[in-house]
């Protein structure tokens, strides 16, 4: 299949067809864009990606902050896929094309055609990913926004205070836990066509990829039918695991074990809690969180959080502050870990004049996979909607309009 982005990654020389919009499919071709992959985003003409709109905050150029996150290393293509001619320029690059992504609502892209079966016949070594927020049966009808599934999935029911309300997490994490396993899906499809052939359907859902990323949670149902609720910061499992109240600030101390838990009750000056029955194991000490908790707390207030994460982790115990975005940067920083990294823009088209400011670097978060001989690479900023159309279709092959009655995509 055809390729062609500049520089060598795992994917080189696969292009990916991105149908998709918002998160959880930009997310994983985002991904596979970063290992080299071509992806050429469609998107509708005028409007493109949802995401594009969802601002404040934005860039430089009043582009969302949404749409940058996961959109980079991409081409856009404007199609306007109520169309016969659009179509037939879809149906072009899809038969250039190794990877098929879409997160239309089920059944819109068989009403315009292009659905898996009809494209699995003209081009057998097609991988069709498809992504629903509760799959293509009975729950097809219902919209896929992460705050539903996170609501409908249990997520919020064992997130937040145990006296409070039920609480989402602070990111659409269900979309981007549904990204990833539809790049995982996608790898695995590509290594059984690499041994065969073979192109197949690949389908991920929100709801069943949350159930799956509720792990233990999850498994206390379906093993012991236990039905967990909502303890704040606290491990239904494991004591002491959770916040704690210091002089300034909270610190998190996660003691996975009796040994850390021995090293705790020295650093805060208390080494008879090991010793203590009520918290000599780790059930022990999940039979009298409370008694504990109230007991570390006491110790805590003693000094700030940073302090106390100094002290612990010299001691072996797991521990650090509750940090802001800023901070959680900066620490990544000074462990020399992924952070934030520039992408140069292309120049001005025609040539800036004298004077004339050129399009500032594209700040993206890095990807998070260290390859030692392909490591990710940072080629492209995010689009500009429909930025490559006439690239892309003055490289696809000629293809004659074939009228299709269609319905717009929802």
């Amino acid at each position: 299949m055809t390729g062609g982005l500049p520089g060598r990654g795992a994917l080189e020389g696969l292009r990916i067809a991105d149908f998709s919009r918002v998160l959880a499919g930009p997310y994983a071709t985002m991904l596979l864009a970063d290992l080299g992959a071509d992806v050429v985003k469609v998107e509708r003409p005028g409007v493109g990606d949802d995401t594009r709109a969802w601002h404040p905050p934005a860039d430089h150029d009043g582009t969302s902050t949404y749409f940058l996150s996961v959109n980079r290393n991409k081409r856009s293509v404007v199609l306007d896929l109520t169309t016969g001619t659009g179509l037939a320029q879809a149906r072009a690059l899809i038969a250039e094309s190794d990877v098929l992504v879409e997160n239309f609502r089920p059944g819109t892209m068989e009403r315009l055609g292009l659905g898996h079966r009809r494209l699995q016949a003209l081009h057998p070594g097609l991988i069709y990913c498809s992504i629903s927020g509760f799959g293509s049966g009975e729950g097809a009808a219902i919209p896929g926004y992460d705050l539903l599934v996170q609501a409908v999935g249990g997520l919020m029911s064992v997130t937040g205070d145990a006296a409070g309300e039920p609480t989402k997490a602070g990111v659409a994490l269900v979309d981007v836990i549904t990204g990833l396993h539809a790049s995982l899906g996608i790898l695995a499809a590509l290594r059984h066509r690499d041994a065969t052939g073979e192109g197949q359907l690949v389908e991920v859902n929100l709801l069943a990829s949350l159930l799956s990323a509720m792990v233990n949670q999850a498994s206390a149902f379906a093993v012991a039918g236990v039905v967990p609720g909502r303890m704040g910061n606290a491990h239904p499992s494991i004591a002491p695991y959770e916040t704690f109240p210091a002089a300034d600030r909270p610190i998190a101390i996660a003691v996975g074990n009796d040994r850390q838990f021995a090293a705790l009750a020295d650093a805060v000056g208390d080494p008879g809690l090991a010793l203590d029955d009520r918290f000599r194991t780790n059930a022990d000490r999940v039979a009298h969180r409370a008694e504990l908790r109230d007991l570390l707390t006491r110790r805590l207030a003693a000094a700030g959080a940073d302090q106390w994460s100094a002290v612990l982790l010299a001691a072996g115990v797991p521990a650090g502050p509750v940090n802001s975005l800023d901070e959680a940067f900066g620490f990544a920083r000074k462990l020399g870990l992924p952070g934030i990294v520039d992408i140069p823009t292309e120049p001005l088209s025609p040539p800036a004049s004298a004077g004339e400011a050129q399009p500032e670097p594209s700040r993206q978060v890095a990807n998070p996979i260290a390859l030692s001989g392909t490591p990710a690479r940072y080629r492209l900023p995010p689009p500009r909607l429909g930025q490559h159309t006439a690239e892309i279709l003055n490289d696809l092959p000629t293809t004659v309009p074939t009228p299709v009655t269609t319905r717009s995509p929802r």
